[in-house]
């Protein structure tokens, strides 16, 4: 049965009956064809979403956490400043949209949560980084998931 399954597939065919189905195939052409900071939007993204994930299971306070978290800050940052850098199709302030607002949050956020944790205040710490992880992961990464967006394009149901 393996060898028939191994001799029957042709790559492609997947994709092939998803569209014959009237299914839109997961494909990475939306990010391929993305321009740069998009791209640097969306992978910084990414790392934030997993390191952040792995950090709320993880000990706290030693020099993996530390890192990890110096790394998911830094990502954090990369994602606001080039979210200002990709065009809104619907601009409140000049090319600005109310998502560009989220970016400015998260700019104040990250540099709060890293100023309360050095000044020692670890509970305000704490409240900032979930604040950055549910609202600007989950919150506005629900929100990428909206039909028409790239993410739903690259998952194949935009």
């Amino acid at each position: 049965m393996l060898m028939l399954a191994m001799t029957t597939y042709r790559p492609g065919d997947a994709a092939a009956t998803a569209v014959q189905a009237g299914e839109r195939p997961m494909t990475i052409e939306p990010f391929a064809v993305a321009p740069i900071a998009t791209k640097i939007h969306l992978v910084s993204v990414l790392v934030a979403a997993v390191l952040g994930a792995g950090m709320f299971v993880t000990p706290k306070g030693t020099p993996a956490h530390r890192a990890a978290g110096r790394t998911y800050m830094a990502s954090m940052v990369a994602a606001a400043l080039s979210s200002f850098f990709i065009v809104t199709k619907d601009p409140v302030v000049g090319p600005f949209g109310v998502i560009h607002g989220l970016s400015v949050i998260v700019l104040l956020m990250v540099t709060a949560a890293i100023w309360s944790a050095r000044a020692g205040n670890i509970r305000a710490h704490r409240r900032f980084v979930i604040g950055l992880y549910v609202g600007a992961i989950l919150g506005a990464g629900a929100g990428a998931l909206v039909p028409g967006r790239m993410i739903s394009r690259i998952l194949g149901y935009a």
